[in-house]
C-alpha cells in the first residue's frame, strides 16, 4: 500500500464486497466512504457490509479498519480519516477495481489497520500561470491526490505569463492577462525561439467554487496564490496604474525573473484585498492563501520619490522593509477574514511577517530551519528533491526539464523534519509539498510524466513510515496503469515520450500545402479511368 499504514496486520478469513453493498453508519463518514469508492454505488443500510463508527480519539485524519469474514468495520475521527480508510480499503482491492468497468465482486482479506498522518499538510503544487490546465485536469489531480491521501493542491494562478481567474471587480484581468500571444521555446538562452501560438485560460469564479466543492469531498484543500509583489507583468498588462511608473507592460512571453513590480501603495493594498475577497467567497473555507513574495526586483521602488517618501513616512528604513510591511498588510487582511498566508521563503528572509504566516523554504532546509526556530510554521519545498519539473535522469531521451536529476529515491529519502532539528523546530513542520513549474509542461501527458511516480513518494514521506517503498511502488504502478496515468516509467520513458523539441502547435504550413499537393497528384496520376 502507498503509503505504507502505521499498522498494518494479518487477519484470518476474509469478506467478498459486491457493488450495492451496504454501508451503515453516520451520514457524515458514510458519504465520504461512497465518494472514495464510487466503482461500489454503496447503498446505506441498517445491516452493512461496511459499517461505520465515529471515534473522534483518532483524530480528524485517523482511522481503524477491520475486514475479516463477517464483513468491514471502519473507524475514524472524522470525514477525512473515513475517506482515508476507504482509500486504504480500495488498495486491498485487485488493481481492476481501478477502472471505471469495474463492478466486482472482489475478495478483501482479512487485515487489522490502524493510521494516521504523520503531517497535516500533504502536498502538491501546480503552476497554472506558465501554462494553463482545464479545470477537468484539477479534478482529475484531486483525484490521483486522493488515492494517495495528499490533502493539499496549491494552485500558482498569477505570475508574469498569465492570470488564471476570473475578477468581476477588475474584469481586465481576465479579458487581457489570462492570455499571451506566444510562448518562449527556448530555456533562459539569448537565442530566443517562440512558437507564435497564442496561449491562455482562465478559471471563472463558478470554476473555482466547482473545483473547491470536488476536492473538499475529497479531503483535499486548495491553496490559492496570487504572487506578490513581483512576477507583475500579467496584473500590469491590465492595470499599469498598480506599478510604480503607470508606464504600459504586455504579459510575458519569455522565461526568467521580470522586474516588474507592484507600487506598496494604498491603491495596491485595497486592489489586492477586493480580489482576496473575489476568491475567499468562490471557494469558501480557505484556511491558507499564497501570497508570494518571491524573486522580487526592487529596484523601481528605490529610484521612485514617491515610493520612497511613503516608506519613510513609514518610518522603514529599507526597500526590504517596506516589502515586509506590504506583505503584513495583505495578511493582516487574510487574518481579517479567517485566512492564514503562505510565502516563500525571501518573504521570511526580508523580516516583519505576522508570526502565523506560513513559510515555505524553497530554497533548502537551512532557511526552513531559521524559519522555524522563528516560530513560523514551515512547509517543506526545498527545490532538491522537490521541484518535480527537474528531470529524473541525466539522459538525453528525457524530455526537456527546467534541471537535473531528481530521482524517486530521491523524494523518497527526504526528512521534512530532520532529526537533527530541535524538536521545538520539528514542531513547526506542518509538512511537505512537491513543486511543479510548469515552463516545460505545456499539457497533462507531460504533468503525468513529470509527477508520476515521485509523487508517490511524496506521499510516503508526508504521511509516515517508509519500509519497502520500492517493492511497494512497483505493484502499485498497477493501479496508476488502471486509472490511465502516464508516468514514467522506472527502466526510462516510453518512446513516445522521449525528448523532443517543445514547439506545441508549430506547423510549416508551407510544407503541409507541399504535402497535400504532392499527394492529390498522387491520386490523381493513380486513379483508374473512366
Amino acid at each position: 500500500m502507498i503509503p505504507r499504514p502505521k499498522v498494518l496486520n494479518p487477519l484470518s478469513g476474509s469478506y467478498d464486497l459486491a457493488a450495492g453493498a451496504a454501508i451503515s453508519g453516520p451520514d457524515t463518514l458514510i458519504e465520504p466512504v461512497r465518494t472514495a469508492l464510487p466503482m461500489l454505488d454503496l447503498r446505506p443500510g441498517d445491516d452493512g457490509a461496511i459499517a461505520t463508527r465515529h471515534d473522534p480519539a483518532l483524530g480528524v485524519e485517523g482511522y481503524r479498519l477491520i475486514a475479516g469474514s463477517r464483513g468491514i468495520e471502519i473507524t475514524a475521527g472524522g470525514p477525512a480519516g473515513a475517506f482515508y480508510a476507504a482509500q486504504s480499503l480500495h488498495q486491498l482491492l485487485p488493481d481492476a477495481s481501478y477502472r471505471v468497468t469495474a463492478r466486482g465482486p472482489w475478495t478483501v482479506p482479512g487485515v487489522r489497520i490502524e493510521d494516521a498522518p504523520r503531517f497535516p499538510w500533504r502536498g502538491l503544487h501546480l503552476d497554472v500561470a506558465r501554462h494553463f490546465f482545464p479545470k477537468r485536469e484539477i479534478m482529475r489531480l484531486v483525484d490521483l491526490m486522493a488515492v494517495h491521501k495528499l490533502n493539499h493542491l496549491h494552485l500558482h494562478l498569477a505570475d508574469d505569463q498569465g492570470w488564471r481567474v476570473e475578477s468581476r471587480a477588475y474584469p481586465l484581468l481576465h479579458e487581457i492577462s489570462s492570455h499571451r500571444p506566444r510562448t518562449a521555446v527556448h530555456f533562459y538562452r539569448e537565442d530566443e525561439a517562440y512558437d507564435d501560438v497564442p496561449h491562455g485560460g482562465y478559471y471563472s469564479l463558478a470554476d473555482l467554487a466547482e473545483l473547491a466543492a470536488y476536492a473538499r469531498a475529497r479531503a483535499v484543500t486548495i491553496v490559492p496564490e496570487i504572487d506578490v509583489p513581483g512576477h507583475a507583468s500579467a496584473i500590469l498588462a491590465a492595470y499599469p496604474s498598480l506599478g510604480v511608473t503607470g508606464e504600459p507592460h504586455r504579459v510575458m512571453d519569455r522565461w526568467g525573473i521580470s522586474p516588474a513590480i507592484l507600487s506598496p501603495l494604498p491603491p495596491t493594498v485595497e486592489f489586492l484585498t477586493t480580489i482576496f475577497d473575489e476568491l475567499l467567497e468562490a471557494l469558501g473555507d480557505t484556511p491558507y492563501v499564497h501570497i508570494g513574495g518571491d524573486e522580487v526586483v526592487l529596484d523601481r521602488w528605490t529610484s521612485s520619490p514617491e515610493i520612497v517618501a511613503y516608506r519613510e513616512s513609514l518610518g522603514l528604513a529599507s526597500a526590504n522593509d517596506l516589502q515586509a510591511w506590504f506583505l503584513r498588510q495583505l495578511a493582516d487582511a487574510l487574518a481579517e477574514r479567517g485566512s492564514r498566508a503562505v510565502v516563500w521563503d525571501e518573504a521570511f528572509v526580508s523580516g516583519g511577517l505576522r508570526q502565523d504566516t506560513v513559510v515555505m523554504p524553497w530554497r533548502g532546509m537551512n532557511v526552513g530551519r531559521r524559519a522555524a526556530a522563528a516560530g513560523h510554521d514551515v512547509v517543506a519545498t526545498s527545490v532538491f528533491p522537490l521541484y518535480l519539473d527537474y528531470a529524473e535522469a541525466a539522459s538525453a531521451e528525457e524530455p526537456m526539464a527546467i534541471g537535473e536529476t531528481i530521482t524517486v529515491a530521491d523524494v523518497a529519502a527526504f526528512d521534512p523534519a530532520p532529526a537533527d532539528w530541535s524538536p521545538s523546530e520539528r514542531s513547526h513542520v506542518l509538512g511537505v509539498q512537491a513543486q511543479l513549474w510548469t515552463e516545460r509542461v505545456p499539457d497533462a501527458r507531460t504533468m503525468d510524466y513529470r509527477l508520476w511516480p515521485r509523487a508517490c513518494a511524496v506521499a510516503e514521506i508526508a504521511w509516515g513510515p517508509r519500509d519497502d517503498f520500492d517493492g511497494r511502488l512497483d505493484a502499485h504502478l498497477g493501479r496508476l496503469d488502471a486509472l490511465g496515468v502516464e508516468y514514467r516509467p522506472p527502466a526510462g520513458p516510453h518512446p513516445w515520450q522521449r525528448r523532443r523539441p517543445h514547439r506545441p502547435g508549430v506547423i510549416d504550413v508551407s510544407a503541409v500545402m507541399a504535402r497535400i499537393d504532392e499527394m492529390t497528384l498522387d491520386a490523381e496520376s493513380t486513379r483508374p479511368s473512366v
